[in-house]
């Protein structure tokens, strides 16, 4: 809601003709915290009331509430995330952040299952008194007692309501920062409140290891069956390689650990068979090179090693020698045809035939073992070619073999590991780890957790505040009557000239004879402000009224004369509400004579006005009531009117007739300088007064301002402020 608030005089150039329309002044916003705290101070008898309603109507229904207890269990949650088994699919794999692990506890100590067993073990199914505390409708075939007891068929439905009795009680608060978990409950019996904690948590720490001992046994079962799975696969894959191996001829030699520790790779026959064909092979090279070696050296007579290294042969050499030797001292005495030295040459000669023949039998060996190693090693080379042939046959033949072999080890490597986790699991499986714990056990609650009146109140009181909020809010924008004098600039686009109170236990005439009352003040300020509207000071000639009867613009022209004519000034107020006269009472005289004869052409004004002594100034009444007072004011003898009381008056003032419904007050507010109009405060509809003033400026008036009138500061929207003028200095009212 945008209010804009106005200046409170409007200003008036001097260029400005004086039948200018109502202008709006330059404005500035109003905080928003102003504008609601207005309306709260405005609308403080309902937001009282409404808050006081809440409240009482809190207090009552906590007082009606049955009283409930509360018993709280703590328990203790460890992180668990051991795996006895390293099988997926033996046990529940958990997540790596702790709060996954947590939540999902704070789940089951939520769940249908864990509720429906703590009911089952106190018994809760089938106790009457159970569902009567938590008021459960007995209409249902479930809850109809057949003499005193409850049918043994809807035994399931009463588990389920049970369980979510418990449920709906229950409230599991874990502990920041920590691992404990407080798990409350709450019923209006102290002592079941104690029993349903205590027992949710022994079970919930139950079936926490009936859980462990149920991942264990399935994790057993289907070992058992992935290992009898996996034995028929070995065995297949075994009986596979055995065919094939036959089929194929295919023959390998078992493993063989070495001395070191290290254990050979099985092998095929051909293949050792070569490697030992090979190795007698090579062996069988050298030995040929050799003995081709020696057949060389063999050529040249008695070089050969075993020439050299023959005994007989180095017999008959020495033997020889010995012969030479002996043959060359005969030389030297006798003749080469000397007997003795014939039969020593004839002895050489048979040696050297003997060590020839010797010679010729050595070589005759070293060629026959030449030859017998070249066919050695020519039969050796023979078979590791045809074993070559066969090994690469082998191996062609081995891919599958080895595709077999492969599989059969494989599945070997899965059945080992397979017996190996079922032996872990069958020694797990007898083990219970538990992780959680009961820190503390529930006692019986001895003070009720609820109600709680101080808090159920202070509830009240914020509900109460709300919609003591909302429902101000709500008659604020409903209600469209000027409450306080800021609201004629904000709404109506008015200068305030001032604000009047309401006049209690006199009349306005006798408020005014007393110049120490409240009215008497807040006229004098009004008549302060009119002096700044024009540049002469207060407007020679005005006009009084307001939206309809009754708002006070009577008594505002009767004031506004009476404070003119003492501050010195000849006043005349002129009756102008020709249809229902009022003037003419205050000074106590009749109206045969006054405004409606001068429009009808009587130019007699000395005959039509009276003296009100007792305020200072003069009076016109408005004359006997015409048939069409508007008729009257169409022409110009109001006009004429005006002009000739100025020649002798100071100030005229008229008392106009209501705008709405009557052309009279456009009229009259066309022929003077200006208009004063009267609003009642809280008691005209700003819409109706906007009308109004459109009537105004479409007949050219110009309007001085508004005056608030009948304002009681009390009712306004701050109660401050606007009265602190009035009686100021007076011992009655103010003390120093």
């Amino acid at each position: 809601m945008n209010l804009v608030p106005t200046n409170l005089i409007g200003e008036v150039s001097a260029a400005e003709p004086a039948t200018a329309a109502v202008r709006l002044t330059d404005s500035a916003p109003v905080p928003m915290i102003r504008q609601y705290l207005r309306i709260a101070l405005r609308w403080r008898y309902v937001i009282v009331g409404i808050s006081a309603a809440c409240i009482l109507l809190g207090l009552i229904v906590t007082l009606l509430m049955t009283p409930k207890y509360t018993a709280t269990a703590t328990i203790e949650i460890a992180r668990d995330a051991s795996q006895v088994t390293g099988f997926q699919g033996v046990e529940r794999e958990t997540s790596t952040f702790d709060q996954e692990f947590y939540q999902t506890q704070y789940g089951l100590l939520k769940s249908r299952a864990l509720s429906e067993r703590v009911a089952n073990q106190l018994r809760l199914i089938d106790d009457p008194q159970f569902f009567q505390r938590f008021k459960v409708a007995s209409q249902a075939p479930a809850f109809r007692l057949v003499n005193g007891r409850y049918p043994a068929a809807e035994r399931s439905e009463r588990q389920r309501v049970a369980g979510e009795i418990l449920r709906a009680n229950l409230s599991v608060n874990p502990i920041r920062l920590s691992r404990l978990v407080e798990v409350s409950f709450t019923s209006p019996d102290s002592d079941f409140s104690a029993r349903v904690a205590n027992a949710w948590a022994e079970n919930f720490i139950q079936t926490n290891l009936e859980r462990k001992v149920q991942a264990t046994s399935y994790g057993r079962n289907l070992l058992q069956r992935q290992l009898g799975l996996q034995k028929e696969r070995l065995d297949e894959s075994q009986r596979q390689l055995v065919n094939y191996a036959s089929q194929q001829g295919i023959i390998n030699l078992p493993a063989q650990g070495g001395g070191n520790g290290t254990t050979t790779s099985e092998r095929s026959i051909v293949a050792d068979d070569l490697a030992t064909l090979n190795t007698a092979l090579s062996q069988a090279t050298a030995e040929r090179i050799q003995a081709e070696a020696r057949y060389q050296q063999a050529g040249r007579a008695g070089t050969s090693p075993e020439a050299l290294r023959n005994q007989a042969i180095n017999n008959l050499r020495q033997r020889r020698a010995e012969l030479a030797a002996d043959y060359q001292r005969m030389m030297a005495q006798f003749a080469p045809d000397y007997p003795a030295a014939k039969a020593i040459q004839s002895q050489v000669d048979q040696l050297d035939r003997s060590i020839a023949r010797e010679e010729s039998r050595v070589s005759g060996s070293i060629q026959g073992d030449y030859r017998e190693a070249i066919g050695r090693e020519r039969a050796l080379q023979a078979k590791v070619d045809q074993l070559k042939a066969n090994y690469l046959d082998l191996r062609r033949r081995s891919i599958q073999y080895s595709i077999y072999q492969q599989e059969v080890d494989t599945n070997r490597a899965l059945y080992d590991g397979l017996l190996q986790r079922f032996k872990e699991i069958g020694v797990a499986g007898g083990v219970g780890i538990n992780n959680i714990s009961v820190v503390d056990p529930a006692d019986v609650p001895q003070v009720p957790s609820s109600p709680r009146r101080i808090l159920n109140l202070l509830i009240a009181l914020v509900v109460g505040l709300g919609l003591g909020g909302l429902a101000a809010f709500v008659l604020e924008q409903l209600d469209e009557a000027i409450a306080d004098p800021a609201e004629v600039e904000r709404r109506l686009g008015l200068p305030l000239l001032g604000s009047v109170p309401k006049v209690g236990g006199e009349t306005p005439k006798e408020a005014l004879l007393d110049r120490k009352s409240n009215l008497v003040d807040a006229y004098l300020a009004v008549q302060t402000n009119l002096a700044f509207t024009t540049e002469h000071g207060v407007p020679r000639s005005f006009a009084v009224t307001s939206t309809r009867p009754a708002e006070g613009k009577s008594t505002t022209a009767l004031a506004l004369a009476t404070m003119l004519a003492r501050s010195g000034r000849n006043v005349i107020l002129i009756d102008g509400d020709m249809r229902s006269p009022s003037v003419h009472e205050l000074g106590g005289v009749n109206h045969d004579r006054g405004v409606s004869n001068f429009l009808a052409g009587d130019d007699a004004i000395e005959t039509m006005t009276f003296a009100m002594n007792d305020l200072g100034f003069t009076a016109m009444s408005a004359g006997p009531i015409p048939p069409n007072a508007a008729e009257l004011l169409t022409g110009n003898r109001f006009h004429l009117l005006i002009e000739r009381l100025l020649a002798r008056y100071d100030h005229v003032v008229v008392d106009s007739p209501p705008v709405m419904g009557l052309a009279d007050a456009p009229l009259i507010a066309a022929r003077v300088e200006g208009v004063i109009y009267a609003v009642e405060s809280h008691g005209i509809r700003s819409s109706m007064v906007k009308t109004a003033l459109s009537r105004l400026a479409n007949a050219n008036a110009r309007i001085f301002g508004g005056v608030l009138t009948k304002f009681e500061a009390r009712r306004a929207h701050y109660g401050y402020g606007y009265d602190y003028g009035y009686g100021y200095g007076r011992d009655d009212r103010t003390k120093a």
